[in-house]
């Protein structure tokens, strides 16, 4: 299997915003083992669901817009401001490194189960033997990567959105 990794050019059949070699230097600089004993085929299927993930979970919540009406992801994008400046923007011919980062740690827990699955109604009490389990009302069931969403937060906003800057 060989996958298409988006680098900027709004490809119409990119499915991953990280090639497994990109993973490869993350994982090995953070010292992941799980990751590098994943054979390659299996770390291109877990790239391209953590791109899937990535998409479902921020479509709709990222600054500006998509740079193409034809590329089929949602990087590369137009004017997304720089969390760091003032006055500038991302380029748009560009994928961040957070976000090829976000790609590699949705890959590596995609390879380790679903993270989106099908949830129930959530339990409100549960017994078993003398441990009794409440959950709060309205408590979500879906399981939370905040990795994922603190590698992301620079672009997660409305695309309407102008940065404030107190003179």
């Amino acid at each position: 299997m060989s996958i298409t990794v988006e680098t900027g050019q709004a490809g119409s059949d990119s499915v991953s915003y990280c090639s497994v070699a990109q993973a490869d230097a993350y994982f090995l600089a953070r010292g992941n083992a799980a990751w590098a004993a994943l054979a390659t085929d299996a770390k291109e299927s877990a790239l391209v669901r953590g791109c899937d993930y990535l998409t479902q979970t921020y479509r709709g919540r990222i600054a500006g817009i998509r740079a193409t009406t034809t590329q089929a992801l949602d990087w590369p994008r137009i004017w997304v401001p720089m969390a760091d400046s003032l006055t500038g923007y991302y380029p748009s011919g560009v994928v961040p490194v957070e976000v090829v980062n976000a790609n590699a740690e949705a890959a590596l827990r995609s390879a380790q189960g679903e993270m989106l699955s099908d949830v129930d109604q959530p339990v409100i009490e549960e017994t078993v033997g003398p441990i009794t389990t409440r959950y709060a009302p309205g408590a979500s069931q879906a399981k939370k990567y905040p990795v994922i969403d603190r590698l992301l937060s620079p672009f997660v906003g409305s695309a309407n959105s102008i940065r404030m800057v107190r003179a």
